[in-house]
């Protein structure tokens, strides 16, 4: 008899607190430097830890166990550039701030087809590790987030590169993540775009350029991207389009240009019309899906400019689904899933996210002492006591600080993460943090007393 699957929490314990504090009065000495090492009021947080944040990269999982089993090199990484998106789809619309991991801070997640490991293996600068695994294939890689006020908005660079393997393929897929900017910070209604450039390389020769497009106060773009694959000899071989809060999709990129010579060839036609006749519907359909198609030019994501050089709007822009293509024989990779139908009054939570901090019967005897679930702020802000979890933050910032100093004294012994090492990514040749293959033994000898 097969197993029933787990059911997890839809909502959390209480819903979130809606604050009118003045978010002016604590950014406004903040212009140009990095916020990671600005202490922020509670009230701007979501009752998560960074690395829980982290964890969400694998509400799509099931995208790399159906591109493990692709027998096509192409296929799979396109299944991979679904998984690389995805695992941005749940920032949409969530605009409080993740809580700064502890150093030493741990946070485990097992589902039936996956278990993660994260860990703060750095505190100055920061740097989050992960590494997930399944009977397939293995994700992993560090980030080291990096938040700048420019006046109107706050660019979020998640610095770091990440790595899929297929260990029976031996093949293996590594990007960057692009930036976020939360846009509207002292006036008008806040909203975020992701925008930047991502590259997806594989062993195999094949690669994935992706372009997330920059609204700036325009509906026309908003969420979208589009982007290429190509091989060793940089022949483009697929369109990739869609929008990273929503789908994405691929076609063979001789549809795609035959696609653009057609509605070309309409919008032509009904410019050539009499300039008493009005174009048909049709045709400005075709004419917005042609225009919508043309690459623009995209500041680099290391600017140290204002991301967004002209004004804000008021309001979050509308997304416009007429300027979307919808090229015939395309095939959907990826699909978002819907939010609780409560999710406004929790933090904008996705399914997914409403469980993270959940503890399940007997899990308390079993986690890492160190793990986030049991970060007393974190807790108070998840059942509504934000004085609480105020005192509790305040009280675990200056823990930090202390135990900070002691490891700076002449005789202190220095700091080494538990479960992840400093090496050579051999596909990136990059030093980077792998996992030591030691968590999940469960051996949690001379822990350290961080909450």
């Amino acid at each position: 008899m097969e197993q029933s699957k787990k059911e997890y929490r839809l909502v959390l314990p209480v819903p979130m607190f809606h604050s009118d504090y003045n978010i002016w009065a604590v950014l406004k000495n903040c212009i140009g430097k990095e916020l990671s090492k600005i202490t922020m009021p509670v009230v701007f947080n979501e009752p998560l830890s960074f690395l829980q944040r982290m964890a969400e990269y694998m509400e799509y999982a099931h995208l790399l166990r159906i591109a493990a089993q692709q027998e096509d090199p192409i296929e799979r990484l396109q299944y991979v550039i679904g998984f690389a998106v995805s695992a941005l789809a749940s920032n949409w619309e969530r605009l409080g701030k993740p809580f700064n991991p502890l150093l030493g801070e741990t946070y485990e997640l097992e589902r039936e087809d996956f278990k993660i490991i994260c860990e703060q293996v750095s505190h100055h600068p920061p740097v989050s590790a992960f590494h997930a695994e399944s009977d397939d294939w293995v994700f992993h890689g560090s980030v080291h987030p990096k938040l700048k006020f420019w006046g109107k908005s706050v660019e979020i660079q998640p610095k770091g590169t990440v790595t899929v393997e297929f260990p029976k393929l031996k093949e293996a897929y590594t990007w960057n993540n692009v930036t976020c900017c939360v846009h509207n910070i002292i006036m008008g209604k806040m909203w975020m775009e992701q925008c930047g450039n991502m590259e997806i390389v594989s062993n195999s020769g094949y690669k994935a350029n992706l372009t997330f497009k920059q609204a700036r106060g325009s509906s026309k773009n908003l969420h979208r991207i589009e982007g290429h694959i190509s091989d060793k000899l940089k022949q483009k071989l697929f369109y990739v389009y869609g929008k990273w809060t929503e789908f994405i999709k691929c076609t063979e990129y001789a549809r795609y240009e035959e696609f653009i010579k057609e509605s070309s060839s309409k919008c032509g036609e009904a410019r050539s019309k009499s300039p008493n006749d009005s174009p048909s519907h049709t045709s400005r359909k075709m004419l917005q899906k042609f225009n919508s198609l043309k690459v623009s030019t995209f500041r680099s994501q290391n600017s140290t400019q204002e991301p967004n050089d002209v004004d804000d709007p008021e309001d979050l822009p509308k997304g416009d689904s007429d300027v979307l293509p919808d090229i015939p024989n395309s095939k959907t990779i990826w699909k978002v899933n819907p939010r609780p139908p409560q999710s406004g009054d929790y933090y904008q939570f996705t399914m997914f996210a409403m469980a993270l901090n959940e503890l399940e019967p007997g899990m308390e005897n079993i986690l890492c002492p160190t793990d986030s679930r049991l970060r007393p702020d974190i807790k108070k802000l998840e059942q509504g006591d934000i004085d609480g979890a105020a005192i509790e933050k305040t009280r675990l910032e200056e823990k930090q600080r202390d135990a900070n100093k002691q490891r700076k004294s002449k005789h202190a012994v220095q700091w080494t993460p538990r479960w992840f090492v400093q090496q050579i990514n051999p596909y990136t040749q990059q030093e980077d943090w792998i996992s030591n293959g030691n968590y999940w033994k469960r051996q949690y000898t001379n822990d350290l007393d961080i909450f």
